[in-house]
């Protein structure tokens, strides 16, 4: 009976100028669901757009289907080895099933929030610090599958859990500020340290170079040569061996600049006179180097 008129009661109020009946034909607004119940007993869903119902049987809920963000507020947390932590997070959902997170639950918003509060307290806690710093986002997409599986049964889906900041307390961030400079202190020392063992490497390989027997004779024609360049009359007996010896002084003799040659050997060679003897040949040396 009061279906029946209020369907007749609708109709009326369905003309204009019919003020005193109310309108049947209500809006549901886009991004929206509408939830029609008669007699207080959910009835059907309706789209976006103009609905007709009954004024007196029937009302319409209209339930946001948009993805909707939550800021849960900042919760003090304790890490595996006993650090205490202020973490604020945001939660991403979105209603798949209207009539669910409209009859199933009294504050699906609300709901979420505490539960994200108590998992994200329970996740840090099994973490140590470092986990907790290091790997933000993957604690955070372990609080999201959580949270998943028990807001599916109120009709919600998350799409996603993010934690927004990580709040240390004063002596906190000194020790870790202090740790930090220490590991850079010591990382430097690492690269200097491993500098010196290169450089010392190079010292050793050009040390055995000039130790070698080829090096020893070219520095040792260097040194003839800059005595030859000399002004100054000098007799020097060098031991070494006759052909070096030969071959330095000849060096010197062409290098000397007074450009006499009264004294040195005809032939530009002191090997030319007196062969082989040995008393012969440091006599040479001696003249040689005297006139150099």
């Amino acid at each position: 009976m009061k279906d029946t008129l209020g369907v007749v009661i609708g109709t009326m109020g369905a003309i204009p100028c019919c003020i005193i009946c109310p309108n049947p034909f209500k809006e549901v607004h886009q991004g929206n669901v509408g939830l029609v119940t008669k007699f207080g007993k959910f009835y059907k869903a309706v789209d976006p757009g103009l609905v007709n119902i009954n004024p007196l049987s029937e009302k319409i809920i209209q339930i946001d289907v948009k993805i909707q963000t939550a800021e849960v507020p900042e919760q003090i947390c304790m890490t595996k080895d006993n650090v205490t932590l202020r973490l604020t997070s945001v939660i991403y959902y979105h209603i798949v099933a209207p009539h669910k997170a409209a009859f199933g639950i009294n504050n699906v918003r609300q709901a979420l929030m505490e539960r994200t509060q108590t998992t994200l307290r329970h996740v840090v806690g099994a973490r140590v610090l470092q986990d907790v710093i290091e790997r933000r986002e993957e604690i955070a997409q372990s609080i999201g599958e959580i949270i998943e599986d028990v807001a599916a049964g109120w009709g919600v889906q998350v799409e996603s859990m993010l934690i927004k900041d990580i709040v240390f307390s004063q002596e906190l961030q000194e020790s870790l500020s202090m740790a930090a400079q220490s590991k850079r202190i010591g990382e430097s020392k690492i690269i200097a340290a491993k500098a010196e063992v290169e450089s010392a490497k190079l010292m050793r390989q050009a040390a055995d170079i000039l130790s070698s027997a080829p090096a020893m004779q070219i520095r040792y024609l260097e040194a003839m040569q800059a005595m030859a360049k000399s002004a100054n009359s000098k007799v020097i007996f060098l031991p070494a061996a006759n052909q070096t010896m030969g071959n330095a002084l000849n060096a010197a003799m062409a290098a000397n600049p007074t450009g006499e040659s009264s004294s040195a050997p005809a032939e530009g060679s002191y090997q030319d006179f007196g062969g082989q003897d040995p008393g012969f040949q440091q006599a040479m040396h001696a003249r040689v180097v005297e006139n150099i």
